[in-house]
């Protein structure tokens, strides 16, 4: 019933037990994911996983903490792997500039490169931003991602922000933040959003949700999200798990 839009069983914290972790996931109502790889072994990791089961999807990228190592080399290796049947979307990417790993320019350089890849290839993109929205929005603005659409993962900024991210296309998903007593911009965000622009994800292993704030995240915890969301909006709970997995399909075109 549930799509978690952005998750990372491609993480070293679920080396030991995946399966199970899916097993809890399906308890929980969360049916399907999709697991982000940033880097050559994330990437290969997610392709593993989605290559392995029927409901796991892969979104592969160069992360902007990566941003530096990006050669000629990776970007054709990732063009092949972005044809895969299962890769739904190019991501994540974007600018973050609280590591700043990367000089600016650096990351810029890479974002747009991926953005073009993602137009050429006619697949959506997810944009990780991290103390950077107004360069992000910029740059999608002047790449003109509007056609292709795409995802403001783990959104954390606030409703007039948001507002000029879905003028340009894009969806907006909410992680466990949502549920964080001190997340006010988020929520009243999470309230104003269209329905049809709104996705839930959790981000695993991090930003665990309450009851689970830090804790070792789990796609099952998208549950959690969708609960916050629906009593947000006062609406029920169906409606919000329905909606967010419908825009999931529609975006990354999986058949429903």
């Amino acid at each position: 019933m549930i799509f978690d839009s952005h998750t990372h069983l491609n993480a070293e914290q679920f080396n030991d037990d995946i399966p199970e972790t899916i097993a809890r996931a399906k308890e929980l109502g969360v049916t399907e994911m999709a697991v982000v790889g940033f880097d050559t072994p994330t990437i290969e990791k997610s392709l593993q996983l989605s290559k392995t089961y029927d409901d796991i999807y892969s979104i592969i990228g160069w992360h902007p903490t990566e941003a530096g190592s990006y050669t000629k080399e990776i970007e054709e290796k990732l063009q092949q792997q972005l044809t895969l049947p299962k890769v739904v979307a190019l991501g994540e990417i974007g600018l973050d500039y609280y590591w700043m790993e990367d000089p600016k320019e650096v990351q810029a350089k890479v974002f747009r490169r991926q953005i073009a890849i993602a137009k050429e290839m006619n697949l959506p993109i997810s944009i990780h931003m991290r103390d950077a929205i107004e360069d992000t929005y910029q740059i999608l603005k002047e790449e003109d991602v509007r056609d292709i659409g795409g995802i403001m993962h783990s959104y954390s900024g606030d409703w007039e922000w948001a507002q000029r991210f879905l003028d340009l296309g894009m969806h907006i998903s909410f992680s466990g933040v949502v549920t964080f007593k001190k997340a006010a911009d988020v929520q009243d965000v999470a309230t104003h959003v269209p329905l049809d622009k709104l996705l839930v994800e959790t981000d695993a292993p991090y930003l665990a949700p309450v009851p689970y704030r830090g804790k070792r995240n789990e796609p099952g915890y998208t549950r959690y999200v969708v609960e916050k969301i629906a009593d947000l909006r006062q609406l029920p709970f169906e409606t919000i798990a329905e909606q967010t997995r419908e825009n999931a399909h529609r975006l990354f075109r999986i058949e429903q």
